[in-house]
């Protein structure tokens, strides 16, 4: 596995710590999806970075996913955008990470760190990474 690869993985599974101690807080929902989408999105420049294909430096989820050499399987397809919309949302005050009914629910918070597992796992199965080596 590539240096460069391994980072990407570490810094995805850091998203996936703080998500741990936060999903269950409805003060953090936003910062939840936040991170869920962050997660994500390393996993996914993690599986670029080890097939060595160039990526540009964006955040969109829908478009890294579209790069990459391998499917991933995602069972709900608007996450991916509703996390994308919510990550841009998240960064500034103001709308601070809403959907259009409001603030993100805890059960939005529980779906969006699920699918942040799930992604995780999958590139760690791609990359036939043990995910425990990543932790340590």
């Amino acid at each position: 596995m590539r240096p460069m690869t391994k980072e990407w993985l570490k810094a995805a599974y850091d998203d996936i710590l703080v998500i741990e101690k936060i999903y269950s807080d409805e003060l953090l929902s936003h910062m939840t999806a936040f991170h869920s989408q962050q997660c994500a999105e390393k996993s996914f420049k993690a599986i670029l970075e080890e097939n060595e294909i160039e990526f540009p430096k964006i955040h969109k989820l829908r478009k890294l996913q579209n790069i990459l050499p391998v499917a991933i399987d995602i069972q709900d397809v608007f996450i991916i955008k509703t996390l994308d919309e919510l990550y841009i949302e998240s960064r500034y005050p103001g709308d601070m990470g809403l959907l259009p009914h409001g603030k993100p629910t805890l059960e939005n918070a529980k779906e969006f760190y699920e699918f942040a597992q799930d992604i995780f796992n999958q590139v760690c199965i791609i990359l036939d990474i043990d995910p425990e080596e990543i932790k340590k």
